[in-house]
């Protein structure tokens, strides 16, 4: 596994420059974009490309120019927001935080407060959100997480689905124990195949102490703001429930 310290400081940050913008345009990211930002020129930039694609972290899609991450790439960007090391928006945080609370608070039954928080997870993220009630899968928003650019081919439709129809019992034999867990694309133990992210909290419900709820959506995707959201949904429910 490539680690930070191999990179420059620049070279991580034209990194995780590149896996946030291609989470907000879908499409490969050149150098003249990243030039404008570092205020430096697109030849410095292309070459700072070329040594993350050596590393493993970028790649490139069919003929273009522009790179995008691989999923080495994420993984690094991903255990940066473990260490605070990429910047929040804690505004946009706190609307999500209260969007979820709003839905949640005040249900009766603890299986449609789950289902509340599943379908706002799907409704903020724009993938699958998704959880265990009382054993059972519950999901949300399939049509658009089938309507992301990722999954516009058969085949990749097929293997979402595929991973799908195992989620429910690798959950229950794997029982995932951290806060969050964060699944990326060929780190999937089911459908590696599927160039998707699993995110999923466990806590506490009436029905078990290992429930789960996350979200299911393409690698290109807002990380800090997807991890959050699900961390904040799992603890929003065990304090509606206890």
């Amino acid at each position: 596994m490539i680690r930070s310290g191999e990179m420059t400081e620049r070279q991580k940050a034209i990194l995780f420059a590149v896996i946030e913008q291609y989470a907000e345009i879908a499409v490969p990211v050149g150098s003249v974009m990243l030039a404008k930002l570092f205020n430096v020129s697109s030849a410095t930039v292309r070459a700072e490309m070329a040594r993350l694609e050596e590393l493993g972290l970028l790649t490139t899609l069919h003929t273009s120019s522009g790179r995008v991450p691989t999923d080495a790439g994420y993984r690094l960007y991903v255990n940066a927001l473990a260490d605070g090391s990429t910047r929040q928006d804690e505004e946009d945080f706190s609307r999500a935080t209260h969007a979820l609370t709003s839905r949640v608070e005040g249900q009766g039954r603890a299986d449609t407060a789950i289902q509340q928080a599943a379908e706002t997870l799907a409704e903020l993220t724009g993938n699958l959100g998704l959880a265990t009630i009382d054993g059972r899968l519950y999901m949300a928003g399939l049509g658009t997480l089938f309507a992301q650019p990722e999954f516009v081919a058969a085949e990749r439709t097929q293997a979402v689905a595929r991973l799908l129809d195992n989620i429910e019992p690798w959950l229950r034999e794997a029982e995932p124990n951290e806060p969050v867990n964060i699944y990326i694309g060929q780190e999937n133990p089911i459908g590696r195949s599927s160039e998707a992210s699993l995110i999923i909290s466990r806590f506490r419900s009436p029905f078990s102490d290992k429930t789960y709820i996350g979200v299911l959506g393409p690698t290109r995707q807002s990380y800090s703001r997807v991890i959050y959201l699900v961390q904040a949904a799992g603890k929003t429910l065990e304090q509606q429930f206890f």
